[in-house]
């Protein structure tokens, strides 16, 4: 789990953890970043920060669960539809992925 902070605000969070425990996928999960400091370069810090994790180098496919505001985000930040579907699924996530 990260945190970003401002000020001793918090700003912005993140986790990465295995996906079910597998050696060979991790999924990053619980990024946010307020509104108020979106455009900032936190959730960018964010990702970049989450890709030198120990969870995400080991990886093959990384996944993210996406909400519908930052679905373009992480295209910008190298991540894809997975099997290329922008579909939301059953909890309100498009679901996302990066293969390394």
């Amino acid at each position: 789990m990260y945190v970003v902070t401002n000020d001793n605000r918090i700003v912005g969070t993140s986790s990465i953890s295995s996906f079910w425990g597998s050696e060979t996928e991790s999924i990053l999960l619980t990024i946010f970043v307020l509104p108020e400091y979106h455009g900032k370069g936190i959730g960018t810090l964010i990702i970049k920060t989450l890709e030198q994790d120990e969870l995400f180098l080991r990886a093959n496919r990384i996944g993210i669960p996406s909400s519908k505001t930052a679905c373009e985000f992480y295209v910008k930040m190298g991540y894809h539809y997975k099997n290329g579907e922008k579909i939301l699924d059953e909890e309100g996530h498009y679901r996302m992925e990066k293969f390394r």
